[in-house]
């Protein structure tokens, strides 16, 4: 793995380079890489409004690391739910020989409720937590891919929680908080703009 991609690396401003934290120079809300550091001073000097030059990802290659990541959590929530509804947590009930279907009803729901609650809870650690120390899911990282604030700065944990779960309401308007993305000028899906998030390419 590059060194200049750890868990703390930030992004300059004005050419998106990821940069160790400590060798970016701050201008108010934005972080510089030393290489775009002199240019940039010289365009405040002179007044020319600063542009941020991030290399935005598009709709299919974001598309492309959520199937990625999608096949990871299925394979993760499978191993759970078989966990949670058959062998060892909660047996799966059995109907005896002239038995009553309804009465194994309530232990059913039960136990699909419960796998339901654990792989929601899954997926949001499995996608906040990445996000928040790595800048990426696995999906992303594959890709290339980077989740920044505006200023290129990291998400923090509360922040990686919300745009998780505002997911779901860009799903639940039939999917068009996701399309967005594909139209806006910094690629920003609904739960982006809620959360002031970007996605970019690292490399």
């Amino acid at each position: 793995m590059d060194p200049t991609q750890g868990p703390g690396t930030l992004y300059c401003a004005e050419c998106g380079r990821p940069t160790p934290p400590d060798e970016l120079a701050r201008f108010g809300e934005l972080l510089v890489c030393p290489l775009c550091k002199d240019n940039y001073a010289q365009k405040l000097r002179e007044g020319v409004a600063p542009v941020v030059a991030f290399a935005y990802a598009g709709f299919w290659i974001r598309f492309l690391a959520v199937v990625i990541d999608t096949i990871i959590l299925m394979i993760v929530n499978t191993i759970v739910s078989s966990l949670m509804m058959g062998t060892i947590m909660t047996p799966i009930p059995q109907i005896t020989p002239g038995g009553n279907p309804m009465e194994v009803l309530p232990a059913l729901f039960a136990a699909v409720g419960a796998s339901m609650a654990v792989n929601t809870a899954l997926s949001a650690l499995y996608e906040s937590l990445f996000i928040a120390y790595l800048a990426a899911t696995p999906g992303k990282l594959a890709l290339g891919l980077k989740v920044i604030r505006t200023n290129g700065g990291p998400v923090g944990i509360g922040r990686a929680f919300g745009r998780h779960f505002s997911k779901y309401l860009s799903g639940l308007i039939l999917g068009i908080g996701y399309i967005m993305a594909a139209f806006d000028a910094e690629k920003r899906g609904l739960h982006d703009m809620i959360c002031d998030t970007r996605v970019v390419r690292s490399r």
